[in-house]
């Protein structure tokens, strides 16, 4: 079974996939900018702010890397977009419990401190929620395009109800696919 067996092709919540990645992309690519435009060195941490957090110059590559990978994302949109986030998402929150293990240390080659982890961990819940949305979740209603690919028999029983408290005129033609 592959992951993409599990989810449509097309429906309305790609917009949210899409606005997600793409939002948060942008705050990643402006921080990892501005880190650029400061002239940071590759592995200093001698505690340089930018936008409130410390950072330095390879911190500021990888924002930037990220922050184009979510904007690719939302180009593409889709179950991509919804993927990308909720990956990229899953790698914030780990870094947000490593380097709160890392402060204070010599392999904090990314200059994070407590402000930077509080911010992994938001960004990466915000990354997350916006890629899991109306994909995980107990009670998604049956009309919800992931539940009637998780459900499909009773997705099947509640479409033909459907047809027959409608009447044999609603019901699609022979050998069409029904939606």
């Amino acid at each position: 079974m592959r992951l993409t067996d599990e989810l449509p092709v097309d429906h309305p919540l790609s917009r949210v996939y899409r606005f997600g990645a793409g939002l948060c992309g942008l705050i990643l690519l402006v921080f990892g900018c501005l880190g650029f435009a400061g002239g940071l060195e590759a592995f200093s941490t001698d505690g340089q702010r930018i936008a409130g957090l410390s950072t330095n110059g390879l911190l500021s590559t990888i924002s930037v890397l990220f922050g184009l990978l979510l904007m690719a994302g939302a180009a593409i949109g889709g179950n991509l977009a919804s993927t990308v986030n909720t990956a990229v998402g899953v790698i914030f929150v780990a870094s947000g419990f490593v380097h709160l293990f890392l402060i204070g240390r010599r392999g904090n080659i990314l200059d994070f401190g407590m402000s930077n982890v509080i911010f992994s961990f938001l960004m990466g819940l915000l990354v997350m929620t916006f890629g899991m949305y109306g994909r995980v979740s107990g009670g998604l209603p049956h009309d919800n395009p992931y539940w009637r690919r998780r459900h499909p028999e009773q997705a099947a029983r509640e479409l033909a109800a459907s047809y027959r408290r409608a009447g044999a005129a609603d019901r699609p033609p022979a050998g069409l696919p029904e939606r």
